[in-house]
């Protein structure tokens, strides 16, 4: 999520593999006793992402990553677990596991087993309450005998993101105050429809009981005032319901409950505050609705199973560009860095573990300044120069490597789906079994009508490659002829190594990977089936052997003997033809011979995004004089020239929007129509108004439709942030349609991919990466001009190594100030029971902790310490 605090964005992404359940409860209906089980991941009750549905088991494998940018505040990210029950025809929740916020850092980037708990409908809680409370003295009496009292007051403002019940909300509060002789006396505000941020604005009074009715005899005053010493206020309960209409019972949709014994004590205290909705406790809930004593609850629990998950999750604090000048321009100059040994890229290599996570924001830092074939080609040269075998080069996870993959996904992701796209879907449609494996297949007698599918599409997919040369994006083509140029000059005697340094990245971790998870390359969002799966297994497997032998016909023999399926080695004979070794090889020159090969125009467009397992909700735009401005369920799809929608897939668009006539696009106010994730495409005469069909999503059509439109010649500086009805726009009440836009629009981004990067987000990332990492960085500077280190680290020359690493350890520590600094204005500016720290936010409480820490300790004796998100 990107928010602002002053000049800092909080930029928070997770990412989280999904990997395996354990022990879950049989059904125990009939003689079914296993399940087909799905995850889907949530933030708070908002489902983002589903895995495959695992039949006929009750411990599934899922093993399945899903990765995104946090695009709005949550309390718990969560997995619910679902029985697909075929026989009753519906999915059945097992149970979930939630995590809060504020702990997904111990979790980070370890696997960890969690007890699968039940879901209980009154737990389902999020959102905030906006509450006044206060005390208004009351004097009663005749004369010289008044009695003193207090009227409590309770305003009940609004309430902010509250759950939505299938799919809805409508929304209403009950008011309960508690006395202290055990009565009790509710109110209730009035139904919001369709809203899960409603305005209620409404005032409750409560008095005392003694004091209602009270007439001004003075012998009944007398018995009344002895009877308001034992007679106080107890609690105040403010809950939150669902109008369920055609439902007998109300839906709990979370409850504040606020302390008020001896309140009228303390000088008549007020609060005006935010909270945060809670669950309702055991203690409190109905008798009716079955409920568990915490014993029965977490026996319960228990029995139904654990699950596996591997959680990273991010929060980088982003502070104004010119605070990075430093790192940036330590780092930039690694591209000229001799030996390259001693450079900043590569020193984070050695003190951050994971290469990938280093990989990342380097690639797209030096992307954005046009200095990534320089920095790779430095790296690969001096990695490459250490290689006495020219067969392993890149074959392990090394920095280049991963930089490499990292490149390709960002400057690629279009041309690999251009090229494989066509024929994934037709695997996908036809649904055609490919399996070979005697040990698989029930009837022997398919297993050759199974190999002539396998080959059909393994085929259809080579060809797609090899033919794609000329599409391959520019950077790439760079990159490869850089490292085959390098390649060849130390191992000049080896006339296969111009191929075998190309063919490792672009078919064994470009192609393959893709063709083998297409969900992870969104190359498709659809349910992939286990006989589907097996497909790309076999066509993965068969076109990684193509890419790997062409590099050494020499080595085919032993690669068949290494193949531990007997039936694989037969796919191999059918598809390994000299034809192909040459098309290899022709593909491979291709995208290797220059850093600026020619390029063409796409016959067809590519597609960039597209509704595949959901369709989105539109509402009519008006094309018609006397057409109805209804909402209707549509089917869009995103190419490089336009955006079409139609009833469904594959059907005739019934709307054509060229890509040049998008003015805008833009998040639309819930309050135009009562619904979320609506954003808007403005168009010269009129704007498209859609519904996703959660906030991730919204937010990806979104980006992308700006990103590629931004650069329209005609493109808006202001817009309507809420909708035209009934002749007039609800944010300025301007009554002209076509009148200027009263906000501007957001800030756009350049279409290039350089302009489309953030370089001041990935230089924090870096340095939050090196202060995870703190003990390895300070090891290094207490080995530096130790032999050790060059032994461990491969370096050069040690006192240039040394000098950067120094320059390095004073950035990052500066950098850390700014962050202390930072979070300690936070503390201080920050209100608890704002909105956005509300009371019951544990994360404001344990910020608050650590900064009362940072105060009371050096920097280096508390650099281990996690940095809390803040928003």
């Amino acid at each position: 999520m990107a928010a602002m605090k002053g000049k800092v964005r909080v930029v928070e992404r997770l990412k989280i593999k999904i990997g395996e359940a354990k022990n879950l409860p049989g059904r125990n209906h009939g003689s079914v006793n296993q399940r087909d089980v799905y995850c889907a991941l949530s933030l708070d009750q908002e489902e983002i992402f589903r895995t495959e549905t695992i039949e006929k088991t009750l411990s599934p494998f899922f093993s399945e990553d899903f990765q995104f940018e946090v695009p709005r505040r949550f309390r718990y990210l969560s997995v619910y677990i679902y029985d697909r029950d075929r026989h009753l025809k519906q999915d059945k929740v097992i149970g979930k596991v939630a995590v809060k916020r504020e702990e997904l850092h111990s979790y980070h980037s370890k696997d960890n087993w969690f007890p699968i708990l039940p879901v209980d409908a009154d737990s389902e809680v999020q959102g905030k309450a906006h509450i006044d409370v206060k005390f208004e003295a009351v004097i009663k009496g005749n004369s010289n005998l008044e009695h003193h009292n207090s009227r409590l007051i309770v305003r009940l403002i609004e309430c902010n993101e509250l759950t939505l019940k299938n799919g809805a909300c409508d929304p209403f509060a009950t008011v309960t105050v508690k006395y202290s002789n055990g009565k009790q006396e509710s109110k209730k505000a009035k139904v919001k429809k369709k809203t899960s941020s409603p305005h209620f604005d409404e005032t409750f009074t409560f008095e005392l009981p003694s004091v209602r009715g009270q007439n001004h005899d003075r012998e009944w005053q007398y018995r009344v005032s002895d009877a308001c010493a034992d007679v106080d206020w107890s609690e105040l309960i403010i809950s939150l319901w669902h109008d369920s209409a055609g439902m007998s019972d109300k839906i709990f949709l979370g409850e504040v409950r606020i302390p008020l014994g001896g309140v009228q004590q303390q000088n008549h205290a007020a609060t005006n505050a935010w909270y945060f909705l809670q669950p309702r406790s055991l203690l409190h809930r109905p008798t009716s609705k079955q409920t568990q004593s915490p014993a029965s609850a977490r026996s319960h629990s228990n029995s139904l199973g654990s699950l596996r998950l591997n959680i990273q999750y991010t929060a980088d604090h982003v502070f104004s560009s010119h605070v990075y000048n430093s790192l940036r321009e330590l780092l930039l100059q690694s591209v000229n860095a001799e030996p390259v040994t001693s450079s900043a890229a590569y020193i984070l290599g050695a003190i951050i573990p994971s290469k990938e996570d280093t990989a990342q924001p380097l690639v797209k830092l030096f992307l954005h300044h046009a200095q990534l074939a320089p920095i790779i080609n430095n790296l690969a040269r001096w990695e490459i120069s250490k290689v006495t075998d020219p067969n392993t080069i890149f074959r392990g996870n090394t920095l280049v490597s991963k930089m490499m993959d990292e490149a390709m996904k960002l400057v690629g992701l279009h041309y690999l789906h251009n090229t494989l796209r066509p024929t994934l879907d037709l695997v996908f449609q036809e649904h055609k079994p490919c399996e070979i494996d005697p040990s698989r297949v029930e009837d022997p007698s398919q297993i050759q009508s199974n190999l002539l599918n396998l080959k059909d599409y393994v085929e259809k997919i080579f060809t797609a490659i090899t033919n794609s040369a000329i599409r391959c994006p520019t950077l790439m083509c760079q990159l490869f002829h850089n490292l085959k140029e390098v390649a060849t000059t130390y191992f000049p005697e080896n006339k296969e190594v111009r191929y075998s340094v190309i063919s490792g990245f672009i078919f064994l971790r470009f192609f393959a990977p893709a063709i083998l998870g297409p969900k992870l390359f969104d190359l498709t969002s659809e349910q992939i089936d286990s006989q589907t799966k097996r497909t790309l297994t076999l066509i993965s497997k068969t076109i990684q052997s193509l890419g790997n032998l062409v590099s050494s016909p020499s080595l085919q023999k032993e690669y068949k003997k290494d193949y531990k399926e007997e039936y694989m080695a037969c796919v191999f004979d059918s598809v390994y033809t000299e034809s192909r070794v040459l098309a290899v090889r022709q593909f491979l020159e291709i995208i290797s011979a220059t850093s600026n090969p020619t390029q063409r125009n796409l016959d067809t467009p590519v597609v960039l995004k597209e509704g595949q397992r959901r369709v989105m909700i539109k509402r009519a735009q008006g094309r018609k004089r006397f057409g109805r401005k209804n909402f209707k369920q549509r089917y869009f799809r995103l190419t490089t020239q336009d955006l079409t929608y139609s009833k469904n897939k594959g059907k005739e668009p019934l709307c054509c929007i060229p890509l040049d006539q998008i003015l805008a696009v833009e998040k639309l106010q819930e309050d135009s129509f009562k619904k979320n994730y609506m954003f808007q495409i403005v168009q010269p005469e009129r704007a498209l108004y859609i519904q996703a069909n959660n906030c991730v999503e919204e937010k990806e059509w979104i980006d992308i439709l700006t990103k590629i439109c931004q650069t329209n010649a005609n493109r808006l500086s202001s817009y309507h942030p809420s909708a035209y009805i009934n002749g007039h726009w609800l944010c300025c009440r301007a009554q002209i349609e076509c009148a200027p836009g009263c906000s501007e629009v957001s800030t756009s981004v350049d279409a290039t991919l350089q302009m489309n990067l953030d370089p001041d987000r990935e230089l924090q990332r870096i340095h939050s990466l090196v202060i995870s990492n703190l003990d390895r960085l300070e090891g290094l500077v207490a080995a530096c001009g130790g032999t050790n280190l060059i032994s461990n680290f491969m370096v050069e020359d040690v006192h240039s190594f040394c000098t950067t690493l120094k320059q390095l350890q004073d950035t990052i520590f500066n950098l850390e100030q700014e962050h202390r600094t930072y979070l300690r204005s936070v503390a201080r500016e920050t209100k608890y029971g704002s909105k956005q720290a509300p009371i019951g936010d544990d994360n404001y409480l344990l910020l608050a902790a650590r900064v009362g820490r940072l105060d009371n300790n050096h920097f280096r004796q508390t650099h281990t310490l996690p940095m809390w998100p803040v928003q």
